[in-house]
């Protein structure tokens, strides 16, 4: 089996993660802050995340209202998964992405993951203090 490495991006947010999950699950408003898609939140949707460059195709894995989100992400020969998990705090809500499945062979494709979702959560955030 080929050793694969995974993106992990967790953030602390002032919100409660109903207001997060929101943002997570909702396609207008993943469109603000990720693609525009024709996201659901139901398990084994197929689903399409369409930018300017491409687009991504996605299988809804796992749903846990809340509290937990997973889906494929297939683009330009990676083959990863995509989990997000919500855990409640006094504060607000822990969030932590983690993108799984990247091959040794696709160095540009993981350090790309690395800056992008960062970017993806500020504007993630911007989206749940307005929304």
């Amino acid at each position: 089996m080929t050793e694969t490495r995974s993106v992990v991006v967790e953030r602390e947010i002032a919100y409660p993660p109903e207001k997060i999950w929101r943002a997570l699950t909702q396609p207008h408003l993943i469109e603000d802050w990720l693609m525009k898609s024709d996201f659901a939140p139901v398990v084994d949707h197929d689903f399409t995340f369409r930018g300017d460059w491409g687009s991504v195709d996605c299988r809804v894995l796992e749903v846990e209202p809340h509290s937990s989100l997973a889906y494929t992400w297939g683009a330009m020969g990676l083959e990863s998964v995509v989990t997000w998990t919500l855990t409640p705090t006094a504060a607000g809500t822990h969030l932590r992405m983690e993108q799984t499945g990247f091959r040794p062979d696709q160095e540009q494709a993981y350090q790309g993951a690395k800056i992008g979702w960062r970017n993806f959560l500020a504007k993630l955030e911007q989206v749940v203090a307005r929304d």
